[in-house]
């Protein structure tokens, strides 16, 4: 398995560690539940460094990106500012999402998945014209910082820091010497996440966890995400999908006539389905590929857990078009149907329930 630049120091400090999209990641530090609540309640932080940075570069640089990615990087209008894209395949399937940065004038920075990172690099290649440059940073380590409290205690860890991230609007983010920080997450608080030389990475988690900050692994990272009602790449969407059945529509630029790849198919493709969310009205756990009945006709749950926030069962699920919030559903749980009602996402976000 890969290993990040801070696989020596989870092992160090005891996390279980398990292989996640090739990587060994740690799965949790001793107690999944505390490091979700620490993450709504205060600060917990993830290393992220599987996580592929890409800079992209050059006089074609924009233009590039404007067909490779359903939304649109010209409405990033000044240096720091970010938006959050779908990047598809000929038919409009989702072959991954990304955050894409403008850092300045013909200079973009995208952050993709690790599971999807060495297909996605193939795949920009193939689209990349002479006149842009692609060059992955597997150089630099990702320290996620998130919670009410997580910015105040990432300037008394890293105080260098301070002057560059402070004055940022959620998801902007500013470059800082060797550094970039962002006000980005995965987790449905506020937070940072913080692009560092690898070199660097030990020192800085060292600081962080010497303020306060708690360290958190993928089980938390998933149940955050979950309540945040934020997509699983692999899960909730994939390539067989198009945006518009995963409730990422909101992302797909339509206006003019910029040729996107997947514009064409997303034209001509109605969507089969659409993507809400689940709370099952008693006991039990909702998982992926869980049948679900309602009242317009059949689907499955693409995510589930248990909510530590709300202490019930969430999920999204792949459901009929026709459904709405509100509608009453059926979901089989060890061959038995319980009941659920259909809600909109997100369940939490900044640790207040919605739903």
């Amino acid at each position: 398995m890969l290993e990040t630049p801070l696989t020596a120091v989870h092992r160090a400090a005891g996390a279980r560690l398990v292989e996640f999209g090739g990587w060994e990641m740690p799965l949790h530090y001793g107690s999944q539940i505390d490091e979700h609540h620490a993450v709504r309640r205060d600060a917990g932080m993830f290393d992220v460094s599987h996580m592929l940075v890409l800079d992209v570069a050059g006089a074609g640089a924009a233009s590039f990106l404007r067909r490779a990615l359903a939304n649109d990087v010209s409405r990033l209008a000044a240096p720091g500012k970010a938006l959050y894209s779908c990047m598809l395949a000929e038919d409009g399937g989702v072959l991954d999402d990304l955050v894409a940065f403008l850092l300045g004038a013909g200079r973009y920075r995208l952050i993709v998945n690790a599971a999807t990172a060495k297909s996605d690099l193939e795949w920009l290649e193939r689209l990349r014209p002479p006149d842009a440059d692609l060059r992955p940073r597997r150089d630099l380590a990702m320290i996620a910082v998130q919670g009410p409290n997580a910015r105040a205690r990432c300037w008394q860890a890293l105080p260098e820091l301070r002057e560059a991230g402070e004055p940022l609007a959620p998801f902007c983010g500013a470059e800082t010497g060797d550094a970039f920080v962002a006000r980005t997450g995965y987790t449905g608080e506020d937070g940072l996440e913080l692009m560092l030389p690898a070199a660097r990475a030990g020192e800085a988690w060292g600081r962080l966890f010497a303020a306060g900050v708690r360290p958190c692994g993928l089980g938390a990272r998933d149940t955050l995400r979950l309540e945040a009602g934020l997509n699983l790449y692999g899960q909730d969407m994939d390539a067989a999908v198009t945006p518009f059945e995963c409730a990422l529509g909101w992302t797909v630029a339509l206006g003019g006539q910029r040729d996107f790849v997947g514009r064409a198919a997303l034209s001509a493709r109605a969507p089969a389905a659409c993507l809400l969310g689940l709370v099952l009205e008693g006991g039990g756990v909702l998982r992926a590929h869980q049948e679900v009945v309602c009242a317009s006709g059949a689907g499955s749950v693409t995510s589930g857990t248990f909510s530590p926030t709300m202490q019930a069962s969430i999920a999204l699920a792949r459901l009929p078009v026709a459904s709405r919030p509100g509608d009453a559903a059926r979901v089989t749980i060890r061959g038995k149907p319980l009941a659920a009602r259909i809600v909109k996402p997100p369940f939490v976000r900044h640790g207040r329930i919605l739903v």
